[in-house]
């Protein structure tokens, strides 16, 4: 029997055949599924409870309602309110998955925890450290939502779904088991928001309410009126109430003014951003004075560009090689090297 292992269990096909794999491997599994939300996601803890009894797995459940409250959706609801678009993946895994969780662990004497994420780990003579790597799936690779990931953790972390070359094995895998859950839908929308409806929630939660204001063209000539900077994202062409001789896009969101700045598609372009609350995986801060030269990816569907990150003061400026379209404040930009390393990332600015 190999080491302990804590295996965070969502009730889905990823996390199940992630089981599957590390009971294959020798390890001593403890499926655990965190309850995050106050109405309890019922069904997620019942399919979990039901694949490890099948497996012949010990499980658990975590109470972490106040934590993910605090940590994940309040934040939320402040970054909007601040016009900005925020990634609450990023902060469930900072503070709840490699947080909540892993404390779990150690509590439970487990010299490792695992999730079914499609990312990779492993030692890198390069860096001379463990390190996190882009998954062989590429179209799931998951590492963009990781990065928080303290550096001294990396090494006590697993990734059973790392050599997996699709999702369609994964829930083949699950099927030679005879798990129910094995063509269980994946969930797309935030799971906190349940008929994804993200501009009902934050009205419900914020304590003050979206104010009408203008929608204004980069020169300044006002075009119409917004009912909340709420309702618009950056890079946004569809729904602005609006008429102009070309297409218009969301440029920017003005707080102080509480303006919706529009402009044409080429003004949605920018080769530069600042980016705050930095986590660097790779042990390269002392680099970061003269620049580093990397690929930085600034949203989960977008590719990763060529760029410099350069170090300023609690910053970083990233000058990128070719303009980026629809930067977006409140969500993460990653920093990769050329062998898919994860370098770090942080919040733009």
């Amino acid at each position: 029997m190999k080491e302990k292992v804590l295996l965070g269990m969502s009730g889905g096909v990823d996390s199940s055949a992630s089981a599957i794999l590390l009971k294959k491997e020798g390890y001593e599994v403890i499926g655990c599924t965190m309850n995050l939300l106050e109405e309890s996601n019922q069904e997620a803890i019942k399919d979990a409870k039901k694949v490890c009894e099948k497996l012949g797995i010990e499980h658990c459940i975590i109470d972490c309602r106040s934590e993910f409250k605090c940590n994940v959706i309040n934040k939320f609801i402040e970054e909007y309110e601040n016009a900005k678009t925020p990634n609450p993946c990023v902060e469930c895994n900072k503070y709840l998955k490699f947080g909540v969780f892993y404390n779990k662990a150690e509590e439970l004497g487990c010299k490792y925890i695992a999730t079914g994420h499609y990312a990779k780990k492993e030692y890198s003579e390069k860096y001379n450290q463990y390190v996190l790597r882009k998954s062989n799936e590429e179209k799931k690779d998951q590492t963009y939502f990781l990065y928080t990931i303290p550096r001294e953790k990396v090494e006590n972390i697993i990734f059973p779904l790392q050599d997996n070359i699709s999702k369609e094995n994964t829930r083949k895998l699950a099927e030679s088991y005879g798990l129910e859950i094995a063509n269980k839908k994946d969930s797309q929308e935030i799971c906190f928001i349940k008929d994804n409806d993200y501009q009902r929630f934050l009205k419900q939660h914020m304590q003050n309410q979206p104010k009408k204001g203008k929608i204004v063209l980069t020169t300044g000539e006002i075009l119409g009126e917004h009912n909340g900077l709420i309702n618009y994202t950056i890079g946004q062409r569809k729904g602005l109430g609006i008429s102009y001789k070309e297409p218009l896009y969301v440029i920017k969101l003005d707080i102080n003014k509480n303006q919706v700045i529009v402009g044409t598609e080429k003004e949605l372009y920018n080769d530069k951003l600042e980016a705050i609350n930095l986590n660097w995986i790779v042990d390269i801060e002392d680099k970061l004075e003269n620049g580093i030269e990397c690929f930085a990816k600034i949203r989960y569907r977008a590719k990763e560009a060529k760029a410099k990150v350069v170090k300023e003061f609690d910053k970083i400026k990233v000058i990128f090689q070719e303009p980026q379209r629809a930067i977006t404040p409140g969500q993460s930009v990653v920093f990769y090297d050329e062998d898919g390393i994860v370098l770090g990332g942080g919040k733009i600015e």
